[in-house]
């Protein structure tokens, strides 16, 4: 695709992933997803190009693997054939909510995770038309002392990327962290809470997902189910249903 910016594509849909590793990714990259892809599905890349998706779609880390972008990324389009897709990679692995403040430093990764999501997005929106944020976030902030104040620093969050895209309403669906570990109840719990608290939100189930063994990070099937229940929820936002 060429990224000399001119007028924004209308059926040019752009996609915001933001969160930390599970948003990232951290499925294995094995030979029978190595290839996977759409020719209607782009990522961004690190260098602000669009190419045609693939795994890893994200690069905060060296171990950047599957994640659910791709799999949502297709899924939407099948969903109207005739629009393209764009993901736009934002998450950063180990990053608790605090880091997505403007001007929140990430000292493990040397990056401003809001700020540099924030250039990326306005970038992108060069191109198309920012159409929903898909978001997994909340294993670095798994504590009841932390949960206690999670949804009121992801509304703002919400607030402040619908500013930036210029849409109030604009969609935005959060993950379930994996089922895998008690503590991650504490987040799951005030998540729940979310599609009543904020309008134009929705949340996906992690039931039944599995991790990669490390009891933190889901495998690469598990990441792909999600990208499509992400799409599924996405849609039904999009279409003004719950």
């Amino acid at each position: 695709m060429n990224s000399n910016a001119q007028k924004p594509d209308p059926k040019f849909e752009l996609y915001i992933l933001a969160g930390q590793s599970n948003m990232a990714g951290r499925g294995y990259i094995t030979d029978d997803v190595k290839n996977e892809g759409n020719d209607k599905v782009y990522m961004l890349t690190k260098d602000s190009t669009w190419v045609l998706a693939k795994h890893p779609v994200h690069f905060d880390k060296l171990t950047a693997g599957v994640g659910p972008g791709l799999s949502f990324g297709i899924a939407m389009t099948n969903a109207n054939p005739n629009i393209k897709i764009g993901l736009i990679p934002c998450a950063v692995g180990g990053t608790p909510i605090e880091h997505w403040l403007p001007g929140a430093y990430d000292a493990a990764t040397k990056t401003h995770p809001y700020d540099d999501a924030e250039k990326r997005i306005k970038f992108a929106m060069q191109f198309g038309v920012i159409k929903g944020i898909i978001w997994h976030q909340g294993e670095s902030n798994a504590t009841p002392e932390n949960a206690k104040v999670y949804l009121a620093q992801l509304t703002e969050l919400i607030g402040r990327l619908r500013s930036l895209a210029n849409n109030p309403r604009l969609p935005f669906v959060a993950g379930e962290l994996g089922r895998y570990r008690p503590e991650y109840v504490y987040i799951n719990t005030e998540l729940a809470k979310l599609p009543a608290t904020v309008p134009f939100t929705a949340l996906v189930t992690s039931e039944d997902l599995v991790h990669r063994g490390d009891t933190l990070h889901f495998n690469s099937p598990s990441a792909q189910i999600l990208g499509r229940r992400y799409a599924v929820k996405m849609l039904q936002l999009q279409e003004g249903k719950k």
